[in-house]
């Protein structure tokens, strides 16, 4: 485990046996391999732990054997931070669903439960890799309006989806609920994520049951997760909801969670094609959005996913679906960006993209800034994709 500080990593182990004043705990949490024993001690123990960091670290009384114990990022090689259990992803973002919804159902775009309930689906832990790790194109079943029967094959259609993904700490006991007041008390922190999507492979098969797989073959996370406190001062009222949408319902709806439910958090996908990369050409941006946009709040997400009694577990990873704004530019994957191929994106050289082409990378960055306060950025989230076979 390590921590970022600039552009060096702090080996977490042997830092924190050298910070006296830290519970036992905390240093025994600090030795393991992944983030699970600490996230699991919940917010007051990371608090405590980035605080005596802070000050170990500090240029008036700084501990010059704690910086003995920094690496270059340049010369470190980033893991999975947490060992996995399970995964929900969420669709959030009401601008996501309703620029599908419209390429599906053009008069009514948004289902009807969309704006009483927080959608979500199971998805597969499994397949959860690392930012670097190559993604290879899926095979399965595919049925374009042009064929009258199905052929199984590579996917013609692959998409990202710029998310962010967030883990549970403290978990919560089966049968239980958590208030929506109380979420943030199992949230350990943030990362980024790409829900990899293979949409003609998902198109054909979704109905009954939802996604299955033309989702579940990869999803890639950023190496790095950002806690909860370091967001703090990028708290922002939760989305604001258009007049004559419904109120949540009761479980759903808390007075704090109103003011300062949503994060200013700003996201970026880039491309960058196997031709841009041998031209030495930089990748290319090709959307920004921001998190605070989303229709339902991280808090509201928690407590829906744990209102019939599910019990979340320590290592749970919620995706939170596409973020997409209102504006043109700031849409969350390609089939909202292309209007489901029917738009190109130009790269530079003259290629175009209407859904990702093998040796196409996609890389995914975000960050929170405001005046008065350092920046703090997500590092990246990238993959190269491969041929199927």
């Amino acid at each position: 485990m390590g921590v970022a500080i600039g552009d060096q990593i702090l080996d977490l182990a042997a830092a924190a046996a050298l910070l006296a004043d830290l519970p036992g705990e905390i240093v025994q949490a600090c030795a393991a391999p992944q983030l699970n024993p600490l996230m699991a001690l919940g917010p007051r123990a990371s608090a405590a732990l980035r605080l005596a960091l802070s000050r170990g670290l500090s240029a008036e009384r700084g501990d010059q054997k704690l910086r003995r114990h920094l690496t270059p990022m340049a010369n470190a090689e980033l893991l999975l931070p947490v060992a996995i259990g399970d995964f929900t992803d969420f669709y959030a973002s009401v601008f996501h669903a309703t620029n599908v919804g419209r390429m599906l159902r053009p008069e009514n775009p948004l289902v009807p439960n969309y704006k009483y309930v927080p959608v979500a689906y199971h998805s597969r832990a499994s397949s959860v890799r690392v930012s670097g790790t190559a993604v290879k194109r899926p095979q399965g079943q595919r049925k374009p309006a042009n064929e009258t029967v199905p052929s199984y094959g590579p996917s013609r259609n692959l998409d990202f989806e710029l998310e962010l993904g967030f883990y549970i700490g403290v978990p919560s006991d089966l049968g239980t609920t958590i208030p929506v007041g109380k979420a943030a008390e199992h949230v350990f922190g943030f990362c980024l994520l790409n829900d990899w999507s293979a949409r003609d492979v998902q198109g054909w098969e979704y109905q009954p049951l939802g996604p299955f797989l033309g989702k579940n073959f990869a999803t890639t996370v950023s190496p790095w997760v950002v806690t909860q406190e370091a967001l703090a001062p990028f708290r922002v009222p939760a989305f604001a909801r258009p007049q004559g949408d419904p109120a949540p319902l009761p479980y759903l709806d808390d007075p704090v969670d109103r003011a300062q439910g949503g994060f200013d958090i700003a996201v970026d996908a880039c491309l960058s094609s196997e031709k841009m990369r041998a031209a030495g050409a930089a990748p290319l941006c090709i959307t920004k959005s921001s998190f605070q946009t989303t229709y339902w709040t991280v808090a509201q997400m928690v407590a829906h996913h744990a209102s019939n009694g599910c019990n979340l577990m320590t290592g749970d990873l919620f995706g939170s679906g596409t973020v997409s704004g209102p504006e043109k530019g700031s849409q969350g994957c390609l089939l909202e960006i292309t209007a489901r191929g029917k738009e190109p994106v130009v790269l530079p050289g003259g290629e175009q993209r209407a859904f990702i082409e093998d040796g196409d990378e996609i890389i995914f960055r975000a960050y929170a800034e405001k005046p008065g306060y350092p920046r703090i950025g997500f590092g990246e989230c990238r993959a190269v994709v491969l041929p199927a076979g």
